[in-house]
C-alpha cells in the first residue's frame, strides 16, 4: 500500500519546492519508487516532481476537483509506488472561502487523503517563537496532524538548538536543519519557476539539491513519518473535461506549455489522440484533427517569432474554417489581432479573435474563477460550468466586437463578468479549465 506525506509550510517562499525535490531525488537514488504530486493549480512545479521522481505528477485541487476526481486522480498517481509526496502551495490552510474540504487549502487535500503533515518552517529572524507558529498549525485544523518539522535558513548550531528544542518540547520531531542553501534555489520568472524543459542541467541542480537536503535532514526518519493513504479510490473515469474531439492538434513548444497532465490523461483515458505541433517551428496544426487546442504559455516571449511563423498561422486560419479552436491564456493571446511585447513592441497574431494584449504595462490577475460557457464551443455546450483558474500580466488593449467566451465569477459572491472572446468555431480566454464545476 502507498504511503503518504504532505510537504507544507505556514507561508510561501518557505522552501517547500526545494525540499520537495530533494526528497524526492534523493529517496529515488535510494532505490524507493516515489511519486510528487502537487497541491493547488500551479501548472509548472509537477513537471519538476516528475523530473526529480521519474514518475508523472499531477495536480490536486480541493475547489476546483469534486472530491471523488480528487481521490482517483491521486489513486492513478499514487499506483505503484511506495511512497507519494504531496507538495502543498502557499501557507498550509490558506484558500478561498468555500465549504468544508472545497476552499482550495492544501489542508483540504492532506484531510482527503490522509496525509499526514511535514512543516517547513523558515527560522530566519527567530528561534524560540518557530515553536509557537508549529503550535499554532498543529491546533488550527482538527482535520490534520503535524509529524514533524524541518527547520530551514539556520544561521548556526546554536540557532538550530533554540528552535529545535522549543518544538520538540511540542512532542514534534524535527527531522532536518537546513542552512541558507541560496545558490541551490531554482530561477524564477514572472509566473513562478522557469519550466521545468527550459532548464539547462536540470538533473545535475536536482542532484545537487538532493544531496544537500540528505546532508542535513534525516531521510529515514521522514520516510516513517508517511502513513498509508486512507481513502479508497474511485472508479470514476478521471476525465475532468470531455476531450473537444476525437483527435486533437495540441500547440507544444517554449510559448505553448501550461496544459494540466490530468487533462491530457483524461482525454487519453477517454479515448482520445493527441497530436503535438509547434507553433515555434512553424507547423501548423495537423489536418487530420478534429478540433485545435491551444494551451497557455510565454509567447510575449517569442511574439516576434509568432508573428513570423506564417505556415503557422496560415494553418490555424484554414483548420478553424470548419473545426473548433480553443485558446487558454497565452493560447488566447496568440488567437488574437495583436500582441505587444514588454518593449513596447506590436506583433501581429494569428487574427482569429478581435483582442489585442499588451506586456507594456504589466498588471497582475490571479485567482480562481468559475465559468459558465455563454455558447457551444471546444471546451462544451452552452451554459456549462467549469472551475480553474486565471494568473497572467498581460492588459487587454481591445477586445474587438467579439461576443463573450464565457461568464465568470470568483469565490467572493462577485457578480459574472465576461471574460474572452468567440467568433466562430474560435474561442479562447484567460481561464485556465481545470474540472467541470
Amino acid at each position: 500500500m502507498t504511503r503518504g506525506l504532505m510537504i507544507a509550510a505556514p507561508r510561501s517562499g518557505s522552501g517547500k519546492t526545494t525540499l520537495t525535490l530533494g526528497l524526492l531525488r534523493a529517496l529515488r537514488r535510494s532505490g524507493r519508487s516515489v511519486v510528487g504530486v502537487k497541491s493547488g493549480p500551479d501548472y509548472i512545479d509537477p513537471a519538476f516532481h516528475a523530473a526529480a521522481s521519474g514518475a508523472p505528477s499531477v495536480n490536486l485541487d480541493s475547489w476546483a476537483m469534486p472530491r471523488e476526481l480528487l481521490e482517483t486522480l491521486a489513486g492513478e498517481a499514487a499506483r505503484g509506488r511506495e511512497l507519494l509526496l504531496c507538495e502543498a502551495s502557499m501557507g498550509l490552510f490558506d484558500g478561498v472561502p468555500g465549504e468544508t474540504g472545497r476552499t482550495g487549502a492544501s489542508a483540504d487535500v492532506a484531510a482527503a487523503l490522509g496525509l499526514p503533515v511535514l512543516l517547513m518552517i523558515d527560522v530566519s529572524g527567530q528561534a524560540q517563537s518557530a515553536a509557537a507558529v508549529v503550535k499554532g498549525c498543529m491546533s488550527y485544523d482538527p482535520r490534520i496532524e503535524v509529524v514533524g518539522v524541518v527547520l530551514n535558513r539556520v544561521g548556526s548550531a546554536r540557532h538550530r538548538r533554540l528552535a529545535g528544542e522549543a518544538i520538540e518540547a511540542l512532542g514534534v520531531e524535527v527531522v532536518g536543519s537546513i542552512p541558507r542553501l541560496d545558490a541551490l534555489v531554482l530561477p524564477e520568472r514572472h509566473l513562478g519557476l522557469v519550466q521545468a524543459g527550459e532548464f539547462e542541467a536540470l538533473d545535475q541542480r536536482l542532484d545537487e539539491i538532493a544531496d544537500a537536503v540528505a546532508a542535513h535532514a534525516d531521510l529515514s526518519a521522514i520516510e516513517a513519518l508517511a502513513r498509508p493513504l486512507k481513502f479508497m479510490p474511485s472508479a470514476i473515469p478521471a476525465a475532468a473535461l470531455a476531450p473537444p474531439g476525437q483527435r486533437i492538434a495540441l500547440a507544444r513548444d517554449a510559448a505553448f506549455s501550461f496544459l494540466y497532465p490530468h487533462l491530457l490523461s483524461g482525454w487519453r483515458a477517454a479515448g482520445a489522440e493527441l497530436r503535438f505541433f509547434s507553433p515555434l517551428a512553424d507547423e501548423p496544426p495537423p489536418e487530420d484533427c478534429d478540433a485545435c487546442w491551444l494551451p497557455g504559455g510565454y509567447p510575449e516571449l517569442h511574439a516576434g517569432q509568432l508573428a513570423g511563423a506564417a505556415q503557422f498561422r496560415q494553418g490555424l486560419r484554414r483548420f478553424a474554417r470548419a473545426r473548433p479552436v480553443h485558446g487558454e491564456c497565452g493560447g488566447y493571446m496568440a488567437l488574437g489581432a495583436a500582441l505587444t511585447d514588454a518593449s513596447g513592441a506590436r506583433h501581429e497574431m494569428a487574427g482569429l479573435l478581435g483582442v489585442e494584449t499588451s506586456f507594456a504595462k504589466r498588471r497582475m490577475t490571479l485567482g480562481y474563477r468559475e465559468a459558465t460557457l455563454d455558447a457551444d464551443s471546444a471546451l462544451g455546450p452552452a451554459g456549462a460550468r467549469f472551475r480553474g483558474h486565471e494568473f497572467h500580466y498581460a492588459t487587454i488593449v481591445s477586445l474587438g466586437d467579439d461576443p463573450p467566451f464565457a461568464f465568470v465569477r470568483d469565490p467572493y459572491g462577485s457578480a459574472p463578468e465576461r471574460s474572452g472572446s468567440r467568433r466562430g468555431g474560435v474561442t479562447g480566454g484567460f481561464f485556465h479549465a481545470i474540472a467541470r464545476a
